[in-house]
């Protein structure tokens, strides 16, 4: 059996049958003239999801992405460095001493997983800085996704490929000109350092890399001209900022702007594990967001709780057909 098949047959019921029912829905939204935009919260990038996601743009099933800084940078870390990460399975185990070696050594650690601080971090800081110095220069301001784009598109990162860059989600991304959206960029290793180079001058203007308020004004005029071609679907992963930011592009535009006819989104899937509680997002039921004018009572509405890296490439390979 391939994924599909497998999921199709074994799939049936309880949280298995809410994630196959999500996969056709997805399915279903995009054979009607949809398009879907990915919310993608966590450590995504760093769990390797661009295996599936980068196949996923590539064939014309993402249409944009919202994501934290982290992912936006860990994909372009594992790109390069990713012969240096080191797993480590008994992580629950480490001690205080323990980790304090790992920093000493230059690994970050992330769950199990640790990203090496020199030939990853290190490496992009040293690419991306000669961007940023030659636009403060010239009074140009770019986002975030902007900036990475310029330095996969130049070439100059191939010399330190280390995975095979089909499996980037980032490069795949930068080959289509992906819309990307990146609220709290800043909450990131190379968002650090950008303000750390303000902070001592070597950067002039703040304003040289552009910021969370303005790609939410950059969405404005890119859902209303984007809803045109079609019914925009939503599928998050995980949750934060990276979904919560543009599903409020719709209820902003209809009731802070007036813009009355303005299409709510058309599918919504949510991948997570949060559970619903007091006052959290992250673990809401889609039907809260009716209230909100995000959603609405007709639209196709998914909530697969459970483990993301384990779900979000099973649906894309259901998606895939691998």
């Amino acid at each position: 059996m391939n994924i599909r098949q497998f999921i199709d047959t074994n799939y049936r019921h309880f949280n298995a049958a809410a994630l196959r029912d999500a996969a056709v829905g997805y399915e279903q939204h995009l054979s009607s003239g949809g398009q879907m935009l990915v919310a993608l919260g966590g450590a995504m990038s760093t769990a390797e999801l661009g295996i599936s996601l980068a196949e996923m743009i590539r064939q014309n099933k993402v249409h944009a992405i919202s994501c934290t800084g982290a992912n936006l940078e860990e994909d372009i870390f594992n790109l390069v460095a990713h012969k240096h990460y080191k797993r480590l399975p008994n992580y629950r185990d480490l001690t205080g001493p323990d980790e304090k070696a790992l920093l000493d050594s230059g690994l970050k650690r992330v769950t199990d997983t640790c990203i090496p601080e020199g030939e990853a971090v290190r490496r992009i800081e040293g690419a991306v800085m000669a961007q940023w110095l030659a636009a403060d220069k010239s009074g140009e301001a770019y986002f975030p996704h902007q900036y990475f784009y310029k330095i996969l598109l130049s070439g100059e990162l191939k010399k330190y490929y280390e995975i095979d860059p089909k499996n980037s989600w980032m490069l795949a991304a930068a080959e289509k000109n992906l819309p990307i959206f990146c609220p709290g960029w800043e909450d990131s290793s190379i968002g650090n350092i950008f303000v750390a180079r303000v902070h001592d001058k070597t950067i002039k203007n703040v304003h040289t890399v552009r910021t969370g308020l303005e790609y939410f004004n950059e969405m404005f005029t890119w859902y209303p001209e984007t809803v045109k071609k079609g019914s925009i679907g939503f599928f998050q992963i995980g949750g934060g900022i990276a979904g919560d930011f543009p599903i409020c592009v719709v209820p902003t535009l209809i009731q802070d702007l007036n813009k009355l006819d303005t299409p709510l989104w058309g599918y919504f899937c949510q991948i997570s594990d949060s559970t619903t509680s007091y006052g959290s997002y992250s673990g809401a039921v889609p039907n809260e967001k009716i209230t909100w004018a995000k959603l609405g009572v007709e639209t196709p509405k998914f909530v697969v709780e459970s483990d993301a890296t384990i779900c979000a490439p099973l649906i894309f390979g259901y998606l895939l057909g691998w």
